[in-house]
């Protein structure tokens, strides 16, 4: 069973993020923590908080303590999400086009071990 954790209108540029994300892809849960955790950008201070979130509902699902089960990173895409549209003043009448983009992140965690349902008879 995997769990799924979003984070909607993050005030960063989607390729940005991206590399951040590729850091982690299809990582063990607890490495891809600890590569998050060490890595500068501002991006993976949210993308850690959001890991921490997928890791957590997949506890609240599979009624399984996360440490016990081996988790890894299934899925994390980056899609671009709205965009602030403004006007900078430039010189001589003229105005410079201002994009504020943001994104929207979305993680699947599931356990590699992954326990097979009971056939229903």
């Amino acid at each position: 069973m995997e769990a799924v954790a979003k984070l909607n209108n993050n005030p960063t540029s989607t390729r940005k993020m991206r590399l951040v994300a590729d850091l982690v892809r299809g990582k063990n849960a607890y490495e891809a923590l600890t590569i998050l955790k060490f890595s500068k950008q501002e991006a993976s201070g949210k993308l850690e908080k959001l890991l921490k979130s997928a890791i957590d509902n997949w506890g609240q699902k599979n009624d399984a303590r996360p440490e016990d089960s081996d988790l890894y990173v299934k899925e994390i895409f980056v899609d671009a999400g709205t965009m602030l549209k403004r006007f900078l003043p430039a010189p001589q009448g003229r105005a410079y086009r201002l994009r504020k983009r943001s994104n929207h992140v979305t993680i699947k965690v599931d356990s590699k071990n992954a326990v097979a349902a009971p056939a229903e008879a």
